[in-house]
């Protein structure tokens, strides 16, 4: 899937990648800024979480609930100086818990992540715009 889209379209775009029905290990790539966090918020609240989300910058992940009790994982593993440091916080277990698992900066935890997940790319256009593709 490939698209092209403004932020004020962020929600139909969310519902359109869970019409793809993609992998639940979900990895981000994109520069700083380009609004990764800002789709993973909206993929969440798709998806039928009604609290607050935020990035999980400083905690390296956050884990929300669903009106159905499904459990989301947002990771952003920028911080991280090795992957190492991702295994001591347990990141294989929710990678491998059957979960949603959004994950920032999964560039960082290579050896990682599963066989089965999707991966988005969003890309900033010079008119504003981003360009995002899923595979």
């Amino acid at each position: 899937m490939e698209i092209t889209f403004s932020l004020d379209e962020i929600n139909d775009v969310a519902q359109l990648i869970i019409a793809e029905n993609p992998n639940k290990v979900m990895l981000f790539h994109g520069e700083m800024g380009v609004g990764k966090t800002t789709l993973i918020k909206a993929l969440a609240k798709k998806i039928g979480v009604n609290g607050a989300t935020s990035s999980p910058t400083f905690s390296l992940v956050n884990e929300y609930q669903t009106s159905d009790n499904q459990i989301v994982y947002h990771f952003d593993f920028y911080r991280l100086k090795i992957e190492t440091e991702a295994l001591d916080m347990g990141a294989d277990e929710y990678l491998y818990s059957g979960h949603w698992c959004f994950i920032e900066w999964a560039e960082k935890i290579p050896n990682l992540i599963p066989d089965s997940h999707s991966v988005i790319t969003i890309k900033l256009l010079s008119d504003g715009k981003r360009s995002l593709t899923l595979i």
